[in-house]
């Protein structure tokens, strides 16, 4: 039988603040993929009700047994779950302070939502675009914004040798970004489907398909030319001062998708 005690809290012995004689330090330990409900306030002012994927780490020193993983949750709770860019240096300014650690990091991965229109007929859909933020404070301050967009591209060769047609496939393109926190996801999409033969859309009626895939046609894309054309776009925008491409083709006529990659600080 369980007696009915009231346990103190304060007198129970502390396990993980206790001292370790191995002296291996840790560069990050905590919490991964805790799933929760977050609202997501973008730069434009756009409201987004969604669910994310979070992960908070802090570096441990190599006289700590270990952390106290209740904490995270603790401070996240804390937030309301209202997440923004801005917000993410006060979240791990806290962690640090709470868990009494020099550095802190996080990773809080969200599909962002956009109701979209098809070209011609105007048919409202859904898009989905996979996003993250990652951040860092401590030794050094920053978060990095990462966009996935899946856009179409038409082979330049292919159009260049058929008389009837072009092969044609979807390609995947992530862009990731350092800036002064006011760069839009929204932004970040447009720039990411203008530069590709051409962008998709959730609903196709006749008239759309005929427009979407002509545009496609007057737009041939390499990968090489896709990631060019974004690299033009980025570079021109004042607020961004790292930023890094990969761009990869789902090859609908090779057994190999095609990649490619490159980075630049502004």
């Amino acid at each position: 039988m369980i007696s009915n005690l009231c346990i103190n809290s304060e007198t129970m012995s502390d396990v993980q603040s206790s001292e370790d004689l191995r002296k291996v330090k840790i560069e990050k330990v905590g919490i991964k993929k805790v799933r929760v409900p977050i609202k997501f306030f973008d730069i434009d002012e756009k409201v987004q009700n969604t669910i994310s994927e979070i992960s908070l780490y802090v570096d441990l020193e190599d006289n700590v047994k270990g952390t106290h993983m209740s904490r995270f949750l603790e401070v996240l709770r804390e937030t309301n779950y209202e997440i923004s860019m801005n917000s993410i240096p006060e979240l791990l300014f806290k962690i640090r302070k709470r868990l009494n650690s020099k550095n802190a990091f996080c990773k809080i991965d969200f599909p962002y939502i956009l109701e979209k229109k098809s070209p011609i007929t105007g048919s409202k859909g859904y898009m989905t675009y996979n996003c993250s933020i990652e951040g860092t404070s401590g030794d050094i301050n920053e978060q990095v914004l990462e966009v996935i967009a899946l856009v179409t591209t038409l082979c330049p060769c292919s159009k260049e040798l058929s008389y009837a047609g072009a092969h044609n496939q979807r390609g995947e393109v992530k862009v990731r970004i350092k800036s002064d926190n006011d760069v839009a996801i929204s932004e970040i999409i447009e720039s990411l489907e203008s530069a590709a033969s051409s962008p998709l859309y959730p609903i196709l009626k006749r008239p759309d398909e005929k427009h979407v895939t002509e545009k496609a046609y007057e737009n041939p894309r390499f990968v090489e030319d896709l990631l060019r054309e974004i690299v033009l776009q980025l570079r021109t925008d004042v607020r961004i001062h790292w930023f890094e491409i990969h761009v990869e083709n789902f090859e609908s006529i090779h057994a190999h998708n095609a990649y490619a990659f490159t980075e630049e600080y502004n």
